[in-house]
């Protein structure tokens, strides 16, 4: 099942749903994926008009591929524009996923700050393609295509703070892209700090915040986005790193926060 697929499953089944190996990171369910679903049961539960804002996101612990997996949402205040939710993702009796969302309509407002610019970045054409290898790469990685322009590649003893290129999804029929396909945009990198590795070794994001430009960009599943992420700060087997989300052109779409663990 490609992307779409899954995320039309949970649309109509969110109580039962298995997600496929095939969409592994190691031993768990690729977390992009993961919060996509649980955000989709989320906005099931709000007022049309009222975009998602932030979503603040825990990965309590892996969410097995081929096993149920119940979605969950609880509306835990609607406010005249601003509706607050948690969702879960629910194996095995246990919460695996947590996530806190805001859900808020727009609003007359004197404040108007234009984004920063986005980064500078090589031609796509330029950059360096990670392929899909079958016991080399996350499995999940047949599904999403991503090009190498800053930084290092993981695992290759690559001390610069950034990482990032140019990142869309794979076998996706032409359709808008929203928020649900941004998560998995967003989170398909990954944690900057693991190119700083000679070798091989387990990482993770452990929390994550995401927060959305609305109304987002007017783009398709066949667009390639830019990704940047910075290391501000590791040690001790944790690293903090902020990351964005742009269009080709240059238009912000998502702004992103990740604590991550590193096994090494």
């Amino acid at each position: 099942m490609n992307f779409s697929e899954l995320i039309q499953a949970v649309r109509r089944s969110p109580a039962s749903l298995q997600v496929p190996a095939e969409w592994a990171q190691g031993r768990a369910s690729f977390g992009g994926l993961v919060a996509a679903l649980v955000y989709e049961a989320m906005r099931a539960q709000v007022p049309e008009g009222r975009p998602v804002r932030s979503l603040a996101i825990t990965f309590v612990g892996p969410v097995e591929p081929d096993v149920p997996v119940a979605f969950e949402a609880e509306v835990l205040r609607d406010g005249k524009a601003v509706s607050q939710v948690l969702g879960r993702a629910v194996q095995n009796g246990q919460v695996a996923t947590l996530v806190q969302g805001s859900f808020g309509a727009s609003r007359v407002s004197s404040v108007q700050v234009d984004a920063e610019p986005a980064p500078a970045m090589a031609p796509l054409d330029a950059c360096q393609e990670l392929p899909y290898l079958k016991g080399v790469t996350p499995e999940f990685v047949r599904y999403l295509a991503m090009r190498w322009g800053l930084g290092g590649l993981p695992f290759s003893g690559n001390h610069s703070r950034e990482m990032g290129g140019w990142v869309r999804l794979r076998d996706e029929p032409r359709a808008p892209v929203d928020e649900a396909h941004l998560l998995a945009l967003v989170d398909a990198w990954p944690p900057a700090v693991l190119s700083h590795l000679s070798k091989p070794a387990p990482g993770s994001s452990l929390t994550w915040t995401i927060e959305f430009v609305q109304p987002v960009a007017d783009l398709s599943t066949e667009d390639w986005c830019l990704y940047r992420a910075v290391i501000e700060h590791a040690t001790d087997g944790y690293g903090h790193i902020a990351s964005g989300l742009w269009t080709a052109d240059g238009r912000l779409l998502a702004i992103s926060r990740q604590t991550v663990t590193v096994f090494a």
